[in-house]
């Protein structure tokens, strides 16, 4: 099973791992872990759905297993856990004493720290940070951030890897937030703080910015998108006063999109198993 020259392996069934499983199965054959069947059922249901909206994405090529073993073959595994410290060191720490001594291990964290995830993992000379954005199939840009032992053939993979499935690639500091959230997140939670402050609507902030200043989603809508979990979880990485509104959805489970409800109420998420 192969994408490109690589045994691809993922790690994870949240959006950004099916995500980065149907883009790469435009390409090649991979495996994708779940943490229990009820999860891989999910992931399953989500990759078939995204795989018929994007051309040459094959969903019999996404091979889902619970068990950890089948990626021990692997050449190249990008964990896409939950955005929390302790989740991802712990299957870090796993993968790192399983895979073989040439495999190269990403993360696809958005706003924490590649050396010290690349400490845990053991091999901190075939690491990398591998930013991809939601949503995948549709994004162009992958960030790229490499710890300082990283050697030259691994920073070379994960760069083939990234213009293999499609994307454009910018290296970018282990620094929190790297470039785009470090940038994106203040105006984000400023936008929280607007709203908490004059009482205007999400709708009519987000009106100002899609027709005032061209952009594609308001920061209310686009916090959503993101996860309101995810979004508390970069700003304190960020080091950023995070808006009591955001904390107490989150504390409420109201998540964004994914949970059904967040600054905005949506269709009640798909389930199964």
């Amino acid at each position: 099973m192969m994408v490109g020259s690589e045994r691809l392996g993922i790690i994870g069934t949240g959006t950004i791992a099916c995500g980065l499983a149907v883009t790469a199965a435009r390409h090649g054959e991979l495996t994708l872990w779940a943490r229990s069947s009820p999860s891989a059922r999910r992931a399953e249901q989500r990759i078939l759905k995204a795989c018929a909206k994007v051309d040459g994405a094959d969903p019999q090529r996404v091979h889902i297993t619970t068990g950890l073993g089948d990626l021990d073959a692997s050449t190249f595994v990008i964990e896409a856990v939950a955005e929390e410290m302790e989740v991802k060191a712990q299957v870090i720490a796993d993968l790192g004493v399983r895979l073989a001594d040439s495999a190269v291990l990403g993360t696809t964290t958005s706003s924490l720290s590649i050396r010290a995830l690349a400490a845990v993992s053991g091999q901190p000379e075939r690491f990398v940070g591998f930013h991809v954005f939601n949503p995948v199939p549709k994004m162009a840009l992958v960030e790229l951030a490499f710890p300082e032992r990283a050697t030259a053939p691994t920073r070379a993979r994960a760069r083939a890897l990234c213009e293999l499935l499609g994307k454009r690639v910018v290296e970018v500091p282990d620094s929190a937030g790297f470039v785009v959230n470090r940038l994106l997140f203040p105006y984000l939670l400023d936008a929280v703080r607007l709203v908490e402050e004059t009482g205007m609507t999400c709708e009519d902030v987000d009106a100002c910015m899609t027709l005032g200043a061209g952009h594609p989603m308001g920061p209310f809508a686009l916090l959503d998108f993101v996860g309101l979990d995810v979004a508390l979880a970069i700003g304190e990485a960020l080091e950023r006063d995070v808006p009591d509104t955001l904390r107490k959805l989150v504390a409420e489970g109201a998540c964004g999109r994914k949970a059904g409800r967040g600054f905005y109420d949506y269709d009640p998420p798909a389930r199964s198993g």
